[in-house]
C-alpha cells in the first residue's frame, strides 16, 4: 500500500503542475502578467540502513545504504521574472515598464498594492487609476480642460491646454522595487502585496 501512497503524491504534484500551466495559458493576453512555475521537492526518506553503517555480520561498511523515498511535495509556485513584449496601444495613459519595478496603487481597503499593469485610465474625478479603478500613487489629477496627455519615459505626466504653447507638468509617476520580487503575494487583478519574504518596497523615478 505504501507504493500507492507514494504514487498518489506524484499524481497530486503533476495535477498541480498542470493547474499552474493552465493558469499561465489562460493569462497569455493579460496585461503585465508574468507566468508562474511550480517547483517540487522530495519527501522524507525511510532509512532502512544509513550510508556508512557497519554490517554486524562481517564488519564491512555499507557504501550507499538503503533509503526509501516517500514521494514528492510542492515546494513553491514562483513568478518567472522576465521582460514581456512592449506593444504600442495608442492610449495616452498606457505605459509599459521596461525592466524592474511596480506601480504603487491604493486599494479601497486602505492597503497598498503593486502592479505591472500599465493600462492606466482617468477616473470621473480626473485621477489616474488602474483598469479596476484603484488610484495610482502618488495621486495625480488631470484637469477637466486638459486637451491631451503625455507620459515621458521618466514618468513625468504632461497635459496640453488651450492657449498654452508648452505642456504643463501635472505630476511624476514612480516605480517601486523589492529586494526579492518573487516573495510578493499575488492577490489577483494583476496586483501584489508586500510580504516579509519580498522585503520592504523602495520607490524611485523610472
Amino acid at each position: 500500500m505504501k507504493a500507492l501512497q507514494i504514487a498518489a503524491t506524484g499524481m497530486a504534484a503533476q495535477q498541480m503542475k498542470v493547474d499552474v500551466v493552465s493558469n499561465n495559458l489562460a493569462n497569455m493576453s493579460t496585461t503585465g502578467y508574468n507566468p508562474r512555475r511550480a517547483d517540487f521537492s522530495d519527501l522524507h526518506y525511510q532509512q532502512m540502513a544509513r550510508p556508512g553503517t557497519v554490517s554486524a555480520a562481517d564488519g564491512s561498511m555499507l557504501p550507499t545504504g538503503v533509503q526509501i523515498g516517500l514521494g514528492v511535495r510542492p515546494a513553491s509556485v514562483s513568478v518567472v521574472l522576465g521582460q514581456g513584449s512592449l506593444d504600442a496601444t495608442g492610449g495616452d495613459l498606457d505605459v509599459a515598464i521596461d525592466g524592474n519595478g511596480y506601480i504603487e496603487v491604493q486599494m479601497p481597503s486602505g492597503e497598498v498594492g503593486y502592479t505591472r499593469d500599465g493600462a492606466l485610465k482617468r477616473s470621473a474625478d480626473g485621477l489616474i487609476v488602474t483598469s479596476d479603478g484603484f488610484g495610482v500613487v502618488p495621486g495625480i489629477t488631470i484637469p477637466a480642460d486638459a486637451r491631451s496627455l503625455t507620459i515621458s519615459p521618466s514618468g513625468e505626466v504632461y497635459a496640453d491646454f488651450a492657449g498654452q504653447v508648452a505642456p504643463q507638468l501635472l505630476g511624476q509617476l514612480t516605480l517601486s522595487s523589492f529586494p526579492n520580487e518573487k516573495g510578493l503575494e499575488a492577490i489577483g487583478s494583476n496586483l501584489f502585496l508586500e510580504s516579509p519574504a519580498s522585503g520592504a518596497a523602495f520607490s524611485g523615478v523610472p
